[in-house]
């Protein structure tokens, strides 16, 4: 899609993703609109390559995206036969962390379940951690209950829906601003492409610690506020 002007993304919330590109990519009745999602969000086994490899595969309006790519991801033969999911690359393996928690709509409904996953380096139980990690959404049968509801939803199987992305140490793209301009607390500034910190003196009770991006989070000297990546 080479006719979007800068600075136009793909960026959907979690509630879009489960409730109009899920939800309509297991009903697929709408082949125009299959057509036009395919693009955005195609159909990957996203199980058999490694994560780096995957930005390669990704729609049109997230190809070049240094932060996020989404992929439809269908259900593995195993899991057809009742057995679990093979999360296994040739070069490491996907692992759960956290529980699996519900996604909600606008009015407080539940509309699908999110599983954050890891992925390792190696084999399990010796694997090194890395920083790829993915969200796999998957819808809900049926109508939606409301969060007061004690009933247990019935997932939907077939096609799920991830969103792959690389941890990051310091602040996202997204959230950047230009030399000087206050972040959050107006204690807090960054500056971009600083080759050293500012020094120290009586006047200037600024300090700088360099993120892993080159960037330097300048923060005043008391303890309490948060240093750059947490």
């Amino acid at each position: 899609m080479d006719d979007l002007a800068p600075g136009f993304r793909f960026y959907p919330t979690e509630e879009e993703l489960v409730s109009f590109y899920l939800h309509n990519k297991l009903e697929g009745r709408r082949e125009d609109l299959i057509r036009v999602m395919d693009r955005v969000i195609p159909v990957v086994d996203i199980y058999v390559s490694n994560p780096w490899d995957l930005p390669q595969f990704s729609g049109d309006l997230c190809y070049g995206d240094p932060e996020q790519w989404f992929f439809f991801s269908p259900r593995q033969e195993s899991e057809f036969r009742g057995g679990r999911p093979n999360r296994l690359t040739t070069t490491g393996y996907w692992k759960a962390t956290g529980s699996p928690s519900y996604v909600y709509s606008s009015n407080n409904r539940i509309i699908g379940v999110k599983r954050t996953m890891v992925f390792y380096n190696g084999r399990a139980p010796n694997g090194k951690k890395t920083e790829w990690k993915m969200n796999e959404y998957k819808a809900i049968e049926g109508e939606a209950p409301s969060s007061s509801s004690s009933a247990v939803p019935t997932l939907r199987h077939e096609v799920s829906l991830c969103r792959l992305y690389k941890k990051s140490k310091c602040l996202r793209a997204f959230d950047r601003r230009p030399s000087g301009v206050v972040i959050g607390d107006p204690a807090v500034q960054q500056v971009h492409h600083v080759e050293e910190a500012p020094r120290s003196s009586p006047n200037n009770l600024l300090t700088g610690r360099k993120c892993p991006t080159g960037e330097f989070i300048l923060r005043r000297s008391w303890p309490s506020l948060p240093a750059c990546g947490n």
